[in-house]
């Protein structure tokens, strides 16, 4: 009897010992501060958890197995939400549980609006982790937005929420282009926004059915975003991983299947955009699978601040409509430069696998440059491999300001359509083979200065060359060896072609190597 008496003494001491310490850890368990684990709504508990937290030096809010229900969570520095495996934590669908409005940058653009549901301002050491889920229940938003973006303006009743936005915007300047967003003055919030933090981690966690954009820090410095899952069914703008006008961001072993962009980077919206003037720079995006979304990586169309010193490897993009995608406008302005893509394979790309796009809106018109006008350069991709693609790679700059200094290297696909290249200067390809069910491998318009080294075609058509270019100037074609029976490797046309040089090459396999149209002058 002594014996046992004994034992149970030491396992209440342990127990006793183990609940000290996890206190004096900073470990606050929200069901013994007012919480619950079974859906009933608990937000003053956990924001009075993180509160308190605060006010003591920082700590953790431990979240055991269990459905929470919340709204708006503001974490504070120093403070930790650890999500433990079995914990949901849900959102409201109450649209008042997200009230009052807070600085926040939406697509872009600073305003005052609907808190996040995971909101930080001005706070540094903030951080999510454990193996637990958010779920931010977004369908009641996404709803909303479709009833007021459908709706007739002419007849229909603004909500207290359009007219609270209106009050508390008064005076924000957008531009034309914008103004059809604008008017809907419903702007559904981001999953997760710190907001001009420092030092946010976010790990672990299982993050479904956000509102809008899911993590989307915003002039954060020191942000890593490792090993989480975030999952959005077929929705409107629920991208994955979003951050704009951030530094040193780290993105890596994560999974991504959204309603949109699986990772998008962003530096703001046009005349917004170009008054806060904060670049996004130093980012890495490693080891990481996209699935469904409107592309795997894509940089812009909010590029207003600036996006520099980006690299991008081995990744994998299963399904995306597109893989890499770098796109801007006329009216953005901001410079996209020294970005690097490295080992990566694409598969079931609906669209593009690579685009780069400074036309994606198309209606506007060449004009001098200024600070509107957008610019890429230095981009340079390397190491893919790709198959059951639509189109290989798209690559469109614009009259007054060309795509500048772009190369690929160790590039093989098999694609419906190969890689089109229209204004640009300084351009590489080097060891490229691109197989295509119609039409050339590569074709090249209104370019100049041009490389084209060791490109190849598995199944050249008996109708068309294997590289097309038209009024290319100052241009390599060089060590180039087709293995395969090949009846036109090199089709050269415009009037403006000149200073093509064609050297080192073997067309043993090729009946008729350069075919130049008569506007053409001489080869060399």
């Amino acid at each position: 009897m002594k014996r046992i008496t004994k034992l149970l003494f030491v396992i209440g001491l342990f127990a006793f010992s183990q609940s000290l310490t996890a206190a004096n850890s900073g470990w606050t368990n929200i069901l013994d501060v007012g919480g619950n684990n079974e859906g009933q709504l608990c937000t003053e508990a956990i924001q009075s958890a993180i509160d308190k937290a605060a006010e003591k030096g920082g700590g953790t809010l431990y979240f055991p197995a269990g459905d929470y229900l919340s709204g708006a969570i503001h974490m504070k520095s120093n403070t930790t939400l650890h999500l433990d495996a079995g914990a949901v934590l849900r959102f409201s669908t109450n649209f008042d549980h997200y009230l009052p409005f807070v600085q926040m940058r939406w697509e872009g653009t600073v305003m005052n609006n609907f808190s996040p549901l995971i909101y930080a301002y001005e706070a540094e050491n903030i951080t999510i982790t454990g193996r637990g889920k958010i779920d931010g229940q977004g369908k009641d938003w996404w709803m909303e937005m479709y009833r007021i973006h459908e709706a007739d303006p002419e007849t229909l009743q603004e909500s207290k929420y359009q007219k609270m936005w209106t009050a508390a915007n008064e005076g924000l300047e957008t531009s034309p282009n914008y103004q059809k967003t604008m008017r809907l003055k419903f702007f559904r919030p981001p999953l997760i926004q710190p907001f001009r933090c420092k030092n946010v981690r976010i790990e672990g966690v299982t993050i479904v059915n956000s509102p809008f954009w899911t993590v989307n820090p915003a002039f954060c410095d020191n942000v890593t975003i490792t090993g989480v899952t975030i999952e959005n069914p077929p929705s409107p703008n629920t991208d994955g991983i979003n951050p704009t006008s951030c530094r040193n961001v780290h993105i890596s072993d994560s999974h991504i299947s959204v309603g949109d962009d699986c990772i998008t980077i962003k530096s703001g919206r046009d005349i917004d955009g170009r008054k806060w003037d904060t670049p996004t720079e130093n980012v890495t995006i490693t080891n990481c699978t996209m699935l469904s979304g409107h592309g795997g990586v894509v940089i812009g169309s909010e590029v207003s601040g600036s996006i520099r010193k980006v690299t991008i490897s081995n990744c994998v993009f299963d399904g995306t409509d597109r893989g890499i995608r770098l796109k801007a406008a006329r009216g953005r302005g901001g410079v996209v430069e020294e970005i690097r893509v490295d080992n990566v394979v694409m598969k079931d790309i609906q669209l593009e696998a690579i685009v780069m796009n400074l036309f994606y809106d198309k209606n506007t018109k060449e004009g001098p440059v200024t600070e509107e006008t957008p610019t890429f350069r230095n981009i340079h991709i390397s190491n893919v491999t790709g198959s059951e693609i639509n189109v290989a790679g798209k690559i469109l700059g614009i009259p007054e300001m060309p795509i500048d200094q772009i190369s690929f290297s160790n590039v093989n696909m098999e694609a419906k359509e190969g890689i089109s290249i229209h204004t640009a200067t300084n351009v590489e390809l080097h060891d490229v083979q691109i197989t295509t069910g119609m039409g050339p491998s590569i074709s090249v318009e209104d370019t100049e200065g041009v490389i084209l080294d060791n490109i190849k075609s598995r199944r050249p058509h008996a109708d068309r060359p294997v590289i097309e270019m038209t009024n290319v100037s100052n241009a390599l074609v060089t060590n180039n060896f087709p293995m395969v029976s090949t009846p036109n490797f090199l089709k050269i046309t415009g009037e403006k072609s000149m200073d093509i040089f064609i050297q080192n090459n073997e067309w043993h396999n090729v009946t008729e190597p350069v075919v130049k149209g008569d506007e053409v002058g001489e080869i060399n």
